[in-house]
C-alpha cells in the first residue's frame, strides 16, 4: 500500500464522522432561528403544549423543561414528564450549547454524551412566554408556554409558521397537564 492510499480511508472516515456530528446539530432548511435571542430571559420553566411523538417522550404527558445556566454559560436542561402507562414521573438531564452567536436562538442539545441534536427557537413572543422550537429536521417540533395553556391566537400563529416551514402539524400531540406533583419541577 502506498502512502497516498494509506491516508484515503482515515480521511474518508474523518469526513463521514464530521458530517454526522454537524448534521445532527442543524435546522430544517426552511426554518430560521430567531435573532436578538436573550438566553437569560429564556431560562426557567416551560410547559410542553404540543410536540411530535418520538421515542424519548413516548407515553409522557405533563411534560416540562427547566433551563438554567452552568458556570461555562451553557444551558442545563431538565426535562420531565409523567409516564401514564407506567404511572411514574420520568426525567432526563441534558446540556445545550449555542451553535454560534449567542444572540441567535440556534442551539444544540445532548442527553447522551457527545451526541447533539438541533434545538432551534424559531418563534418567540416579546415577553418570552410562548416559544416554537424546531429540531434538526421536520420530525421534531415543540410548542412551549410558561403556563400550562396557550392562547388560541398564539397557537394559530405558531401552527401557521410550522406549516410554512413544511411541518405536518396534524401530527402534533397536544399534551395534557392535569398533575401538580412533579417531583422534578418547582411548581408554584
Amino acid at each position: 500500500m502506498n502512502l497516498q492510499n494509506k491516508w484515503i480511508i482515515p480521511t474518508v472516515l474523518l469526513i463521514s464522522i464530521s458530517t454526522l456530528f454537524f448534521s445532527c446539530t442543524s435546522i430544517p432548511k426552511s426554518a430560521t432561528a430567531i435573532q436578538n435571542f436573550d438566553v437569560n430571559r429564556y431560562l426557567g420553566t416551560w410547559y410542553e403544549i404540543a410536540r411530535f411523538d418520538f421515542r424519548f417522550e413516548k407515553d409522557l404527558d405533563n411534560t416540562s423543561a427547566q433551563y438554567s445556566l452552568n458556570e461555562k454559560g451553557n444551558v442545563v436542561v431538565l426535562n420531565s414528564g409523567y409516564n401514564f402507562k407506567k404511572n411514574e414521573w420520568k426525567k432526563a438531564d441534558g446540556l445545550a450549547k449555542f451553535r454560534g452567536d449567542k444572540t441567535i436562538g440556534a442551539l444544540k442539545v445532548s442527553f447522551f454524551g457527545p451526541f447533539y441534536s438541533g434545538y432551534n427557537v424559531i418563534a418567540l413572543d416579546d415577553d418570552y412566554q410562548y416559544a416554537l422550537i424546531a429540531g434538526k429536521n421536520l420530525d421534531y417540533l415543540w410548542i412551549l408556554s410558561r403556563n400550562k395553556t396557550i392562547p388560541e391566537e398564539v397557537k394559530s400563529n405558531f401552527l401557521d409558521i410550522a406549516t410554512q416551514i413544511g411541518y405536518d402539524t396534524k401530527k402534533l400531540l397536544w399534551i395534557k397537564h392535569d398533575r401538580n406533583n412533579n417531583p422534578y419541577l418547582n411548581e408554584k
